[in-house]
C-alpha cells in the first residue's frame, strides 16, 4: 500500500469502524477512542521530528488495509458459500462461464 497522508489513513480507518458498527454511534467504540487518542498524541509539531509518527502512520495504513480485507472477505463469502448446494448452470453463470449446449440443443440437464 502506498504511503497516505496521515489525515486521509484515519478518515479510512474510521470509515471502516462506521460501516462495521451497525448497533449505533461508532464514536463510543474503544477502537475509535484508541485510535484517536493515537493520532493526536503523535502528531508532529515544528517543534519535535518524531519516528514513533512514521511508525503510527505505517500501522495505520497495516491495520486499514486489514479492515479492508476483511471486509471484501466476509462480502465474497456471502456471495459465494452461503447459497448452499447449487446446479453446475447456476455456479456457471455466477462466475460469468455458459455451459456448452450437446449437438441437438441438449445441455446441462438433470
Amino acid at each position: 500500500m502506498a504511503a497516505m497522508p496521515p489525515l486521509r489513513v484515519l478518515r479510512a480507518i474510521l470509515k471502516e469502524l462506521r460501516s462495521r458498527n451497525q448497533a449505533g454511534d461508532y464514536r463510543r467504540s474503544a477502537a475509535y477512542k484508541y485510535i484517536t487518542e493515537q493520532f493526536r498524541k503523535n502528531q508532529v509539531t515544528s517543534e519535535k521530528l518524531c519516528r514513533a509518527h512514521v511508525e503510527l502512520i505505517h500501522q495505520a495504513s497495516t491495520y486499514l488495509c486489514l479492515l479492508q480485507s476483511v471486509r471484501h472477505h466476509l462480502a465474497l463469502h456471502q456471495e459465494y458459500h452461503s447459497k448452499g448446494e447449487q446446479s453446475p448452470q447456476k455456479i456457471a453463470q455466477q462466475v460469468g462461464f455458459t455451459l456448452p449446449q450437446q449437438p441437438g440443443g441438449k445441455g446441462w440437464e438433470r
